[in-house]
């Protein structure tokens, strides 16, 4: 699907048509610059590579530059590829917020926030304090059995159980779109995304 890189600025809220507040998160979304087009016949497969963010020289690899250069372009910080795009690209060419103009709703890929090492109730919505079943009288947020007895002498694969919550590649489907804003390169998407302020995130049309 065709898509731009954007950065996510933070979460807001505006005023809807009926008076109603509505949360929103603020996307800057591009410029984005083509750095790369992919074939069926040389690569493939057909896809855009697409640049996001400036960066300098001396903090770029030399193969990098190389790459930039064919493309008559300078060094981006950030490179993603996307498909399906209607227009005719190429080597250089500027896509702006823009695209999504005629767009009421999108997908949004990002990294989730980490959380690090989370129990049961926080990382899988146990219900903690009161629980008294299942060998768990005398501890308010533990687990309780985990079903290991004599058969089968193990623990299932998937048992939930305390771990590494948070830090994965997150894709929020259907989100509307409430405001386009092409001279500032603003998105604002209804309700939340993945991530923190200031992290990287693709939107899909």
């Amino acid at each position: 699907m065709p898509g731009l890189l954007g950065k996510k600025i933070g979460m807001t809220s505006v005023f809807s048509a009926e008076g109603k507040n509505v949360p929103c998160t603020v996307i800057e979304l591009g410029p984005c610059v083509v750095t790369q087009i992919k074939s069926l016949e040389k690569d493939g497969y057909n896809a855009v590579q697409l640049g996001f963010e400036e960066a300098k020289e001396k903090n770029t690899t030399a193969p990098l530059m190389g790459h930039f250069k064919k493309a008559g372009v300078t060094p981006k910080r950030h490179l993603a590829e996307f498909t399906g795009f209607e227009q005719e690209l190429n080597l250089g060419d500027t896509i702006t917020v823009e695209l999504f103009a005629d767009s009421a709703f999108v997908d949004v890929i990002a990294t989730s926030k980490g959380r690090g090492f989370q129990g049961v109730v926080k990382r899988h919505g146990f219900g903690g304090v009161g629980q008294t079943t299942h060998g768990q009288d005398d501890r308010l947020r533990k687990p309780g059995s985990i079903g290991a007895c004599s058969y089968p002498a193990k623990v299932f694969k998937g048992m939930r159980m305390g771990g590494q919550m948070g830090g994965d590649r997150v894709t929020t489907h259907n989100l509307q779109v409430l405001k386009v804003i092409p001279e500032h390169n603003l998105l604002l998407i209804k309700g939340s995304v993945p991530g923190y302020k200031g992290s990287i995130v693709s939107v899909l049309k």
